[in-house]
């Protein structure tokens, strides 16, 4: 493998040689023995996976060659640093290994940078929170900590996000018996199955509503009509509608 400049874009993907998961296995073993040709193998047969990962970083402002060259070398650190014993695919261990190289690339030579008064500002705010924390039992507010600094709210605002760090949704967060949770397994999924099922079943239980009460909960709640509005559009009682709907949302609550 060639490690000067990378021409990305002058790649054809279609040529990069592609490892079956026993391959794999093989030269990650071999490898961790010292044997560099298992290793070289390894890198090349795994440059799709940072390319994948570098087209994720695009419209960055950054070359793609040289997001690929950083890629690379979290590629060769997952490499090393992987162990073959564990029951898990090289590809959940490397991905955020890459990720996380081109992260600290980008962090360190974006075009925003935190100014070093800054980041001063940050690291004194968060001393000063420990020491509140550890004197009082609780974390101070920010109007707290910005009157012991004797500086804006808004600057120990600025100062505390400047150094937070954005997050991947690979990052893994836990690990165990080869099962990685990462991320964004703990990102609720607003087209999951559970809110699938349970917006077919709100139809159904709608369905079997009467057109008078179907009436009354489509005026009271998508047009927002009181219960006086209501009785007076369909020519009934108020006391009638607050029972009719009362009735009508029990109907539902029992299906559902």
């Amino acid at each position: 493998m060639y490690y000067g400049k990378v021409e990305i874009c002058g790649i054809n993907t279609a040529k990069l040689p592609v490892l079956t998961e026993k391959e794999k296995t093989e030269l990650l073993k071999l490898a961790k023995n010292g044997d560099k040709k298992a290793r070289e193998k390894m890198i090349n047969g795994n440059l799709r996976l940072v390319l994948s990962v570098v087209q994720k970083f695009s419209g960055r402002g950054e070359p793609p060659d040289d997001l690929f060259q950083v890629g690379c070398i979290g590629l060769i650190k997952a490499i090393d640093n992987f162990d073959p014993s564990l029951d898990v695919r090289f590809s959940t261990y490397g991905v955020p290994m890459i990720i996380g190289e081109i992260r600290r690339f980008l962090r360190d030579s974006g075009a925003v940078r935190v100014s070093r008064s800054m980041r001063d500002i940050a690291y004194r705010a968060m001393q000063i929170k420990e020491d509140f924390i550890n004197e009082h039992g609780r974390e101070p507010l920010i109007d707290e900590i910005a009157k012991i600094m004797e500086i804006p709210k808004s600057q120990v605002v600025v100062a505390l996000e400047s150094i937070v760090e954005p997050v991947s949704l690979y990052e893994p967060v836990y690990s165990d018996s080869g099962d990685t949770i990462f991320v964004m397994d703990q990102l609720s999924d607003k087209n999951s199955d559970a809110g699938w099922l349970e917006e077919i079943a709100l139809k159904e239980a709608v369905k079997s509503l009467s057109q008078r009460e179907k009436r009354i909960l489509a005026m009271r709640f998508f047009d927002g009509r009181t219960q006086m509005d209501v009785a007076s559009q369909i020519g009934i009682s108020q006391a009638q509608v607050s029972r009719l709907e009362k009735g009508a949302l029990q109907k539902i609550k029992k299906q559902l």
